[in-house]
């Protein structure tokens, strides 16, 4: 499994700065040689106020975390280097116009998407685990249609939108949304099924190519892995290690073959998707078991307990059971947020407190 993160670029007094060619370009005459090892680099994103890491393939939680950190400390670095700081906030606090970067494909997106595509400055955290080949694929993204909801509960960290406070703890995953090809998915079945549909989305001609099929999961097009893009990105390094250990124990547990087929209607997952961008963890959630609302804890609870035979396989379940508790005892990322801003901090105190958090060595 590895991780990508997106991170905003942010200056002295907490508003993003368009900025990310200067960081990029000090960041690849600092990193190695790339040795043909996917992930381990530092990446443009759409908006030039951002920036995205990616961690090397792990199989260890350890290593992972150690990833994760690593990638952050190095990007900030470079962020350094131009005056400024990178931060795990999904959206900014700041009210901001993002600067989009300089190339052919950005302009054909942002004359085709609008307002859409001039509002995405928002970051989140994308997962891969990897898989044999696409039928596999097909059924592990199938699998985790009902759990992605729990997903980004868990790691919602965007509650202020354009310098207001939106109501939401996953404003992201709203702004996210607007895109046609974002969101929960039918069940495809089989591998045909899958790039039946993905051809048929780039057909449409509503997307330019099937790089912009933004499902909460999806095959990817680089790598021999499902993508898991339904997060926000973590405030805190340990919270995005435990998206991955779940999002790796799904994928798992839906290759055992022991599970029924998910006969979940898509109308009932964006729902749930839609509860979860409300409130995160602090009401109740949509249960993936019964379809009912249950408190955030019981929901979370089904989540690893559905996993727990894949998690002690990996040697992941203390690890988890840890982390969950950790996760409720301080919040999600929008929690934190919101008891900072409870506290009295205003925009730029809020982010040099992420900053800060963002790259805590634990």
């Amino acid at each position: 499994m590895g991780v990508e993160e997106e991170f905003l670029i942010v200056g002295p007094d907490g508003a993003p700065r368009a900025v990310a060619a200067a960081v990029l370009q000090h960041a690849s005459a600092e990193l190695p040689q790339d040795d043909g090892t996917p992930g381990g680099s530092l990446e443009k994103e759409f908006a030039q106020e951002q920036v995205e890491t990616s961690t090397r393939p792990c199989d260890d939680l350890d290593a992972l975390l150690a990833e994760v950190r690593a990638g952050r400390a190095r990007a900030d670095a470079s962020a350094q280097h131009t005056g400024n700081h990178i931060v795990a906030l999904a959206t900014s606090p700041h009210a901001t116009d993002p600067t989009v970067v300089v190339d052919a494909r950005a302009r054909r997106i942002m004359n085709l998407f609008a307002r859409t595509a001039r509002d995405q400055l928002t970051s989140g955290c994308h997962v891969h685990v990897s898989v044999d080949d696409d039928a596999e694929g097909v059924r592990v993204v199938d699998h985790l249609r009902r759990w992605n909801p729990v997903l980004l509960a868990m790691s919602a960290n965007s509650p202020f939108w354009h310098g207001d406070d939106s109501g939401y703890q996953s404003f992201r995953s709203q702004i996210w949304g607007r895109w046609p090809t974002a969101g929960p998915t039918a069940p495809f079945g089989d591998p045909e099924t899958y790039h039946r549909t993905v051809t048929e989305l780039v057909e449409s001609g509503t997307i330019l190519d099937s790089g912009m099929v933004y499902f909460d999961a999806r095959l990817s097009a680089r790598y021999p892995t499902v993508e898991v893009r339904v997060a926000d990105v973590c405030l805190d390094p340990e919270d995005a290690v435990l998206i991955g250990a779940l999002v790796r124990a799904l994928a798992d547990t839906a290759v055992a073959g022991d599970q029924e087929p998910d006969g979940t209607r898509t109308e009932l997952i964006r729902v749930a998707g839609w509860r979860a961008a409300r409130t995160g963890l602090s009401e109740d959630l949509l249960s993936p078991v019964t379809g009912k609302p249950a408190p955030a804890a019981e929901v979370v609870g089904q989540l690893v307990e559905h996993v727990t035979p894949a998690l002690r396989n990996n040697g992941d379940l203390g690890h988890v059971e840890t982390a969950v508790r950790r996760l409720f005892e301080r919040g999600n990322g929008a929690a934190q947020q919101r008891r900072w801003r409870d506290e009295g901090a205003d925009d730029s105190d809020l982010v040099r407190r992420a900053v800060a958090a963002t790259l805590s060595a634990g």
